[in-house]
């Protein structure tokens, strides 16, 4: 199944890490975040992509170019300066490399994926965020229902300690759990070639999450999977860190490639 990936905002929230590459280029263990979700998506057999660009996207395009080089032994004639490239320990992806615009909003970058993912169903998500989604059972709850689309429903860890109370005494402190309530949109979509008719037009000043999900769910057309394990978004530099130190723990929770 091809899966399309968002790639193309401009991540001003981490501005130390994105004034010279963009977000989906920000490295956790020396690899973009990009890289690992892709390895996540390849860990279940899915592995054409379609990779929307915007702020930066160059950077993108050189990172995959050199990529499939550097992955491996390279020879080169100095004379000419031909490059000859073995494969090495490079992953056997296709990638379509999609411009769409700077300032194109999230709607009009997925219509974009449209000629890419023809008439079959497709994934799609941001490239911003990792999790463990078991997605052969996520794309299985898709199948079995029939509707035009499924997104991942996510319950994320809380910023701060969370207090109960009795009175005014504390009663429980947990530190920083996941919320009880609040299922927010985690992406890992599976969706059917129906839902481009929900973007009007080009989509390009629309945003995917407001006016084609809205009406996706007033038809009835969009369904949750609710994911109860790891997931985690880098919005930030703090989170950055997050997701940096649980790859130096050695079991980082959302690599389930070997």
């Amino acid at each position: 199944m091809k899966v399309g990936i968002l790639a193309g905002g401009a991540g001003t929230r981490l501005a130390e890490e994105t004034e010279t590459r963009p977000k989906p280029m920000v490295e956790i263990g020396g690899r973009p975040i990009l890289w690992h979700i892709m390895r996540h998506y390849a860990h279940f057999g899915h592995d054409e992509f379609a990779i929307a660009l915007g702020y930066k996207g160059d950077y993108i395009k050189k990172w995959f170019k050199d990529f499939s080089l550097l992955e491996g032994s390279i020879t080169i004639r100095t004379r000419t300066g031909e490059i000859t490239g073995r494969a090495g320990n490079a992953p056997d992806w296709t990638v379509h490399l999609v411009d769409t615009g700077l300032k194109t909003l999230t709607a009009g970058r997925i219509k974009q994926f449209q000629p890419f993912m023809g008439d079959d169903t497709f994934m799609l998500t941001w490239g911003d965020g990792v999790a463990d989604v078991d997605l052969d059972e996520l794309v299985a709850f898709h199948r079995g229902h029939g509707k035009l689309a499924t997104m991942t429903a996510v319950r994320p860890p809380a910023r701060y300690g969370h207090l109960e109370f009795r009175g005014d005494q504390i009663c429980q402190f947990t530190e920083k759990p996941q919320t009880a309530e609040g299922w927010i949109n985690g992406a890992f979509f599976v969706l059917e070639p129906g839902v481009f008719d929900y973007i009007e037009g080009d989509g390009a000043d629309m945003m995917w999450e407001q006016d084609p999900l809205e009406k996706l769910a007033a038809a009835g057309e969009l369904m949750a999977y609710r994911h109860h394990s790891f997931w985690q978004c880098m919005d930030t530099l703090r989170e950055k860190h997050l997701l940096q130190s649980l790859w130096d723990s050695g079991s980082p929770p959302w690599k389930l490639w070997s």
